[in-house]
């Protein structure tokens, strides 16, 4: 199923990306819920957590473990910083490509929602 997020890894649409390796896109969410808010996706098309096997394992970790670097790179991991992933309808998931959102550079409060 073709999704916004499958356009921008094939670049039919323009991003600001700021992280791409073989497996991973990470860009600037166009409406964003904080000062900094980067999306990460896998290249593979997998359209929700649920939906991960077994066989994603190392894809799902190097996800984090790149939002983690990016948190770094852009001077926000001391602060802080909340990684996100909306899963399903009631999830609040509108997207079907999974992402991790990567929100930081003000106080984000608890509960979200």
């Amino acid at each position: 199923m073709e999704t916004i997020f499958s356009r921008i890894v094939k670049k039919e649409i323009p991003a600001k990306i700021v992280y791409e390796d073989e497996e991973i896109l990470a860009f600037h969410d166009i409406t964003p819920k904080a000062p900094i808010h980067i999306l990460l996706i896998p290249k593979k098309p997998i359209p929700t957590l649920d939906a991960a096997g077994p066989e994603d394992t190392l894809l799902l970790g190097g996800l984090l473990q790149q939002a983690a670097q990016i948190a770094r790179d852009l001077g926000v991991a001391e602060e802080g910083y909340r990684l996100v992933i909306n899963t399903n309808e009631n999830g609040g998931q509108t997207v079907y490509h999974l992402h991790v959102h990567l929100l930081a550079g003000r106080p984000l409060g608890w509960p979200p929602g």
